[in-house]
């Protein structure tokens, strides 16, 4: 449905300020021509002042918004050829679907004539065919979605903006809803910048993922990559619970750190740029990569000769396929998740042998 080819967005040194404070405080982002790229980050991170930047609804302060290799840093939203769908749809009442739609078209003024076919083609596109004399509150959220969607994509963007769409919906139909966006999107080709605060959303939607923290991008990154090597604590964290040991970099060579875990052994990671012999170090592990298996015998919470982790179940949370455990050892909490056992979870009070992969270890910077 999208007739040209999709265009490509560039943010350099991108800043907006709402009087003393940086929304967004020199944002460079590149997204590819035809890549879902979703902006991550908590509320209050600036990134849906960053999206309201490309669409033209804010004027930058500094910096410069190029769709398509066109400079739009100044211009205004209807001269920027965007779709954009907000939180809430903003759906006008009073108007019929088929007129919701086609208001786009006709504040671009494309003959009347021609409003109705791409209207219904675009209907048909989100799977509303027959729906266009209906209003608004006739419809369910998830049919209210892909209305909005539907207007967004009937004036054949360059670019589609996605402000938090899925956020109003139910778990069960924003499950739904985000399978049907991303057939959407690969459908149609088309350039699309996600804005949310939804880590799940983000990770199965996009290409790339960058992620957000007071005005800056801390992060940009393929999901599994930015997950299984964050660049630092926060982005570690707000991916979700990792475990975290501190300790020294004994050496650096070939890219490859050797850092003493304190309390522990010494592990072998990817290196961070600049490091080097005697620096302090932070690494992370995801609770799915540490291992944990019954031991034989209580042993105490230190480390075993084979080079275990012994430690006692504290807490287990059942999520159905699978179980979090909180592991007591030597004064501190690990975190472990894994499949149940096919006789339950492990109760509490085992004691269990916790081992890991140094491949799956990442050294984070503060």
């Amino acid at each position: 449905m999208v007739a040209t080819a999709p265009a490509g967005l560039e943010a350099s040194s991108l800043v907006k300020r709402f009087g003393g404070t940086a929304a967004v405080d020199g944002i460079d982002v590149s997204v590819r021509p035809g890549e879902f790229f979703t902006v991550l980050g908590p509320s209050g991170c600036g990134k849906t002042t960053f999206l309201r930047l490309v669409a033209g609804i804010l004027t930058p302060d500094s910096g410069r918004i190029a769709i398509g290799g066109a400079d739009v840093s100044q211009a205004p939203i209807w001269a920027r050829r965007i779709g954009l769908v907000f939180q809430n749809y903003a759906l006008f009442p009073h108007m019929t679907v088929a007129q919701n739609v086609a208001f786009g078209l006709a504040m671009r003024r494309v003959p009347r004539a021609e409003r109705g076919p791409r209207v219904e083609r675009a209907l048909a596109t989100v799977r509303l065919e027959g729906y266009g004399r209906r209003k608004p509150s006739e419809l369910s959220g998830g049919q209210q979605q892909r209305v909005a969607l539907a207007r967004a994509i009937v004036v054949e963007p360059d670019l589609l903006l996605l402000d938090e769409p899925l956020s109003n919906l139910d778990a069960r139909l924003r499950e739904d809803m985000r399978s049907e966006l991303a057939d959407l999107q690969h459908r149609l080709g088309i350039t699309t910048v996600l804005v949310t605060h939804d880590i799940h959303e983000a990770f199965s939607l996009s290409d790339r993922v960058a992620v957000m923290r007071a005005g800056r991008v801390e992060q940009v990154g393929a999901p599994t990559e930015i997950y299984d090597r964050p660049a630092n604590r926060f982005v570690a964290g707000f991916l979700g619970p990792v475990n975290e040991w501190t300790g020294q970099v004994q050496r650096v060579q070939g890219g490859v750190a050797e850092i003493m875990l304190d309390g522990l052994r010494t592990c072998r990671v990817a290196a961070l740029p600049g490091s080097a012999a005697g620096d302090a170090a932070t690494v992370v592990l995801r609770p799915e990569r540490l291992a944990l298996a019954p031991a034989l015998a209580t042993p105490a919470p230190t480390m075993s000769a084979a080079g275990a982790l012994a430690g006692r179940i504290d807490q287990v949370a059942h999520l159905g396929n699978l179980v979090n455990y909180r592991i007591a050892l030597d004064g501190r909490m690990l975190l472990a998740q894994a499949l149940p056992e096919r006789s339950g979870a492990l109760a509490v009070g085992t004691p269990v042998r916790l081992s890991w992969d140094d491949a799956d270890l990442a050294a984070v910077a503060p």
